[in-house]
């Protein structure tokens, strides 16, 4: 029993040290695209990223969701009609470790604890983390895109040049 549950925190500590994968967002994740139907050809998509996933990639993301949403439609070419990145910052305690046994936190007057007292103890630095969250609504269209629209983008382009920038999560055991 004490070996799963030390396997376990070992996967949840090392699930946290990297970047949101290209997924769908769902119960338990840190983030992903989402999707919702508008109309028939209109789509509102978004990616949400950990504090790990920069600005660039959440914006990447977003775009190749839209690639692929549109070439699944049968489409060649979508426009953007509304695209926006939130940044949600805010600031953190770094004076914690994280250890296989849980948080341990630095104290003044008790050095390193398995538990952290709000009353007696001080954490004394701070870090700002950001997640990214990109919206997109997006229209989709068959034939060539139009050369004087700069909102309008190849879907198969889009696809060609960003598929070396997505990285997806490991296979499922």
């Amino acid at each position: 029993m004490r070996t799963l549950l030390l396997a376990l925190a070992v996967g949840a500590l090392s699930a946290c040290a990297t970047e949101t994968a290209y997924q769908p967002a769902g119960p338990g994740s840190d983030g992903g695209y989402r999707e919702q139907q508008i109309e028939s050809n209109r789509v509102r998509i978004s990616f949400s990223g950990n504090s790990l996933t920069d600005r660039e990639t959440v914006e990447n993301y977003l775009l190749y969701r839209a690639a692929e949403l549109t070439l699944q439609q049968g489409k060649d070419y979508f426009i953007i009609a509304d695209r926006d990145t939130h940044a949600n910052s805010r600031l953190v305690a770094t004076d914690f470790d994280h250890s296989p046994f849980g948080y341990r936190f630095f104290s003044r007057r008790h050095g390193w604890a398995p538990f952290y007292d709000p009353f007696w103890d001080d954490p004394t630095e701070y870090r700002e983390v950001t997640r990214y969250e990109a919206f997109a609504e997006i229209t989709m269209h068959s034939g060539h895109k139009p050369a004087d629209n700069p909102n309008a983008f190849d879907a198969h382009e889009v696809q060609a040049n960003l598929q070396g920038r997505i990285v997806r999560p490991p296979p499922a055991h």
